[in-house]
Formats: structure tokens, sequence, C-alpha cells
């Protein structure tokens, strides 16, 4: 019989309507392997199986954001801590081949072992609930943008009359002139009433997008301004990219274990790229590429507004810099000062008080981030 004090580690690969559990003791061993169902009853029946082997101390499971969200819940809401398991073993499984409870068995490993984790995101706050509107949102946006070059497309190929009578509209005057068209639906076996017909289900298409967009926006805008107010106050973060960083991190942003893993996170930690006598760093293109973008997208409107910025642009140039290092270095400067912003908001976070160039460069030279990440440049 096993002991219910003993310390075990379940492991869970996830699918869609069945979850492989495992279940092992803290040399790594197996105690046990079965599937559950993807249902409240499923994960509570799941839970329960676990801790009849022991004190369940963590749980490794998979895909957390999408298969795994309903039994990470389950197993906040029990007080498990709970891990990511990011990518298989390739020598494991080079070793032991694969199925579905030989991966949970890895999972519960990778768990114990502490390797290829991190910690699973919180899915039930107001994070979560941000996330699943700009998701939305996202969509919303490719789908306009697709219908809008399909419009354009169209009508370059359209029968000459009708090519003629708008290819000197602007955008809006076309758009609302073909949604309200009344084409001739009889004809549609005549190729320009067809197009005609296209157009307009097009035209209406992009303002119904639009819309959609539009009521989103004032949803997710509200939701922003409640979850960061001070990050809004920067140069260079809107809306948009503040959500997107607030996504980044979570509901439980604590999870990042330091500034510099959150700039790895974000892809803005500077990857040393030296040789012989070149001694350089080189843009990093792992990590979040979303949360990437968003800095990205900061960096450039403060070289647009910020006469600070502007001024550190001008003499990372006579330093012999790119204008794509400098980004860098911006990007990595935007990394810290959103670190403290998002981890502890009511801190003075860098960038409350103005400060000299000179004293800026020394308190940036002398940061343990900018040791630990290597002769890092920062803004």
């Amino acid at each position: 019989m096993p002991c219910v004090d003993e310390k075990v580690i379940g492991g869970i690969d996830t699918h869609k309507d069945l979850h492989f559990a495992a279940v092992v003791d803290v040399t790594g061993e197996v105690l046990g392997q079965r599937a559950f169902a993807t249902t409240r009853q499923g994960y509570r029946a799941l839970l329960k199986w676990m801790a009849s082997f022991g004190r369940v101390a963590k749980v490794g499971v998979e895909q957390t954001g999408s298969y795994g969200a309903g039994i990470v819940r389950h197993l906040a809401l029990a007080g498990i801590p709970v891990l990511e398991v990011t990518g298989p073993d390739k020598a494991d499984r080079r070793a032991r081949g694969k199925n579905d409870m030989i991966d949970a068995a890895a999972a519960a490993r990778a768990a114990l072992q502490g390797k290829r984790i991190s910690v699973a995101k919180h899915r039930d706050g107001r994070i979560e609930a941000l996330r699943v509107l700009r998701t939305t949102r996202q969509t919303a946006v490719k789908a306009r943008r697709a219908a809008l070059q399909q419009l354009r497309n169209t009508i370059v190929a359209a029968p000459d009359p009708v090519r003629d009578q708008l290819r000197r509209r602007s955008r809006m005057q076309l758009i609302r002139g073909l949604a309200a068209s009344r084409p001739d639906t009889i004809a549609f076996r005549d190729p320009e009433a067809a197009t005609r017909i296209a157009l307009r289900s097009l035209a209406r298409r992009i303002i119904e997008l639009g819309d959609e967009i539009a009521e989103l926006d004032e949803l997710i805008a509200p939701l922003v301004e409640e979850l960061a107010p001070r990050m809004l106050e920067r140069v260079g973060f809107g809306i948009h990219n503040t959500g997107q960083l607030l996504v980044t991190a979570g509901d439980n942003p604590d999870r990042l274990s330091s500034e510099a893993a959150w700039a790895m996170l974000c892809g803005s930690a500077p990857l040393p790229a030296s040789s012989g006598k070149t001694t350089r760093h080189r843009l990093n293109r792992g990590g979040d590429r979303a949360a990437n973008s968003a800095l990205h997208m900061a960096a450039i409107c403060r070289l647009r507004l910020d006469p600070r910025t502007q001024d550190y642009a001008a003499r990372r140039k006579t330093d012999g810099l790119s204008k794509r290092e400098t980004i860098r270095c911006l990007k990595r400067y935007l990394a810290r000062e959103a670190y403290h912003l998002l981890t502890a908001p009511n801190d003075p976070a860098p960038g409350d008080r103005p400060a000299s160039p000179a004293l800026q460069r020394t308190a940036l030279a002398s940061s343990p981030a900018r040791a630990a990440n290597g002769r890092a440049r920062s803004a």
C-alpha cells in the first residue's frame, strides 16, 4: 500500500477527449498510469487517483494553454503547483519511444527534475479575459485585412465597366458605395453581375468586421486601463502593446523569476555573437514574438516622440551602432521598464524620475541584469 505521506509527482499528457496521467516517486519510478476524461468529473477522479499514491507535490502538464487549460484550473483550485512542460526530451524519446503514457511519465519526470518546465499561467483572472478578447480581435483584424485585399484584387481583374466605375474612388467611398449597391442577383450567371454581387458581399463583410473590432476595442481599453494604468502613462505604451505584455506576463507575473528572464521571454535579451577581435551582441530571435513586437512598436514610438530617446539614438549612432542595434538596445531597456511595472505596479520603476544621460548610463552599466546578460547595451 502506498504511504499517504510520501511525496509524489504527477505528469499529464493532454488531449481533446482524454488526459493520460502518470505518477512517479522522488526517484522517478513510475507508480501508476491511467487515462481520464476531459470533464469536471474526470478532473476530480484524476486528482483523487493521484492523491491515492501520496501527497502530490506538483504536477507537470503539457499544453497548458490549450487542451490542458481545464485541468490546470482544477489543480490550481486544489492548491497543487502546476508546471508547464515546454517540450519533449529528444534523447529520452529516442531511448524509450513514444506513446501517451510514456509522454505522461516524461512530463512527471520533467517536473521532478526541473527540466524543460516553466510555471504555468493562471487562467482565472482579468488577464485571461483580456487574452480571450484580444485573440478574437486579432482574428477579426486578419479577416478584415484579407477581405480588403480580396476586394482590391477583384476590382483589378473585374470587367472593364465595373473597374472603370470603381477605380477612382477612395477606400471608404468604395466600401460604402458597394455595400449599398443593388446588383442584379437574377443575372448571377453573367461575369459582370457576379462580380458586382461579390463586391457587395465583400464590402458588407468589411463593414461588419469593422463594427466587431470597434465593439471589442470598447471592452479591451477599459480592461487594460484597470490593469496597467501607470504603463499607459509612458510614451510608446498604448492599449494594444500594453495589453500584449500583460497577456505574456499572465495573471501571476510572480512566476517570472527575474528581469533577465522576462527579457528572454520577450526575445529582447541580447545574445553574444563575438568572434576573434569582434565583440558584439545580436538580436534574439526566440521568446514570445508577439511580446517582442509590442516592445518593438514601443521603441519606434519613442524614437519618434520622446526627445530623450532621440538623443540616446543619436549618441549610439556616433558610437558606431546601426539603427537595428539601437532599437535592440531600446527594446532591452523597455523590457526592464515593463517588468517593474508588471511585477510591482506600486513601486518606483525605471523612468519614474528623470535622470541625466550620464547618470542613466552609469546606473545601467552597474545593474545586475546587465552583468547577467553579458555586455548588453541598454537605453
